[in-house]
C-alpha cells in the first residue's frame, strides 16, 4: 500500500531534517513501522527544501512561503503526484487545506485524519470542519470517547468514523534500575516522578498538595518533577517555602529528553493530573519503562491504562481523591502491574502496535 503523511502546520524554527525528526520521534516511529511494509512519504513543512530518506520512509520538505496561508497547493499538489492510496493527514486544525486536498484526489484515494490534541472548533470554524469531514474517510483518536464527543459537538458526522488509535509512541526500555538511580541520583521509597508543564490543566499544585499530604503517613516517599514550562512555578515554590516536608519534592526542571529513559526507570510511580490530553506522552513513556501510572480518571488516560488496569485512576482536580490512590499503592503488586505496563505498552502502545492498527485500518477503507 502506498501512504503519505502530511503536515500543514510550518515549523520554520527548525532548519535541519534530522533536528526535525528527532523533535517528532515520538510520531515518526509510527511511519516508520508502517515502511516495513509499505511505501511511504511524509510531507513537512521546516525551513529546508529537499528530500531525506530514513528508515524506510521518504521525507519530502516544503519549505514554506514568507507569508502564511490557508493554501496549499503546493502541498497538495505534491501529494496528488504521489498516488497514495491513503493519505494521513496530522491533526484535525487546518480543514481548508483538507477541503483543497479532497478536491484534488481522485476519489479512490482515501483520507485518514489523526487526532494530536486538537479540540472542536467553534463558530465559523466549525462548518470548515464540518465541510472537511465530506473528505474524511476515518478519524485516529487515542480514545473513541474523545472521537465521540466531536461527533456530538458536530463537527464529525458519523461515530463510524471513529476509530481508536493511539497517537504517539515512546523508543524507550527497561533497563536496570539501580544503575538508571545511580545515573539520576533520585531517592525515596517508593519513588514519584512528575513531567509535564507547570500549568492550569496539568494542575501540578493538586499533585503537590496531595502528595505533600501523603507524606505525613508516608516520610520516605519521594516526588520529582520535571518540566520544561513553569506557569504555577512560584505559586509551587510558595507550597513548598512553608511545609516541614517540603523538601520531599525535588523540582528539577527541563532537562534533555533522552535523560527520561533514566529517571522513567528510577522511578517507581509517575504521576500526573491533567484535566484533558488528547493521548499522553508521559504517560505512554513511563509505562514503556515499567514505571507505573498514577493518573487522573480522563479519557485518554483510561485508554492508556487500559480502565486503570496497569496503574491507579483518581478524579482530575481532587486531591482527596489523589490521596486515595496514594494510600493504595501498598496493596498493589508492583512486579505484576510494571509486567501489566510493559505488555500492555507492547501490545497496544508501541509503534509496531499503531502502526500495524493503521495498517487493518487502511484495509477496510482500500
Amino acid at each position: 500500500m502506498r501512504y503519505v503523511s502530511v503536515g500543514y502546520t510550518q515549523s520554520l524554527e527548525f532548519s535541519s531534517p534530522e533536528a526535525w525528526l528527532k523533535r517528532i520521534e515520538g510520531y515518526t516511529g509510527i511511519l516508520e513501522c508502517l515502511a516495513e511494509e509499505n511505501t511511504v512519504y511524509s510531507i513537512n513543512q521546516i525551513n529546508y527544501e529537499g528530500q531525506y530518506s530514513y528508515k524506510g520512509v521518504q521525507n519530502l520538505f516544503v519549505k514554506p512561503g514568507d507569508r502564511k496561508t490557508f493554501f496549499a497547493r503546493k502541498i497538495n499538489k505534491l501529494v496528488k503526484k504521489l498516488n497514495p492510496d491513503v493519505v494521513i493527514i496530522q491533526g484535525l486544525h487546518n480543514p481548508l487545506q483538507v477541503i483543497q486536498l479532497g478536491i484534488i484526489l481522485n476519489g479512490k484515494t482515501k483520507i485518514i485524519a489523526h487526532h494530536h490534541a486538537e479540540k472542536p472548533m467553534p463558530g465559523i470554524k466549525k462548518y470548515a470542519q464540518k465541510l472537511a469531514d465530506l473528505f474524511i474517510d476515518a478519524y485516529l483518536f487515542a480514545s473513541m470517547d474523545i472521537g465521540l464527543d466531536w461527533v456530538k459537538n458536530g463537527n464529525i458526522s458519523s461515530a463510524k468514523k471513529i476509530r481508536e488509535v493511539m497517537e504517539v509512541s515512546s523508543n524507550f526500555r527497561p533497563i536496570n534500575r539501580q544503575l538508571a538511580k545511580q545515573k539520576t541520583g533520585a531517592s525515596g521509597n517508593p519513588v514519584f516522578l512528575w513531567v509535564g508543564r507547570l500549568n492550569q490543566n496539568k494542575d501540578p499544585l493538586n499533585v503537590v498538595k496531595g502528595f505533600l499530604e501523603y507524606m505525613k503517613t508516608q516520610p520516605r516517599a519521594r516526588l520529582y518533577m520535571i518540566y520544561h514550562t513553569d506557569e504555577l512555578l512560584a505559586d509551587i515554590k510558595c507550597i513548598l517555602k512553608d511545609h516541614p516536608n517540603g523538601v520531599a519534592i525535588t523540582l528539577l526542571g527541563k532537562i534533555e529528553h533522552e535523560e527520561l529513559l533514566y529517571w522513567f526507570n528510577s522511578a517507581d510511580f509517575l504521576i500526573s493530573g491533567s484535566h484533558y490530553e488528547g493521548s499522553g506522552t508521559a504517560v505512554s513513556e513511563a509505562m514503556s519503562c515499567g514505571c507505573i501510572p498514577i493518573v487522573t480518571d480522563i479519557p485518554s488516560f483510561r485508554m492508556i491504562t487500559d480502565n486503570g488496569k496497569c496503574g491507579l485512576l483518581y478524579k482530575a482536580g481532587s486531591e482527596k481523591s489523589l490521596l486515595d490512590a496514594l494510600d493504595k499503592i501498598w496493596e498493589l503488586n508492583l512486579a505484576e502491574k510494571r509486567e501489566l505496563c510493559l505488555n500492555y505498552f507492547r501490545d497496544r502502545l508501541s509503534f509496531p502496535a499503531i502502526a500495524s492498527k493503521i495498517n487493518n485500518i487502511a484495509k477496510t477503507l482500500v
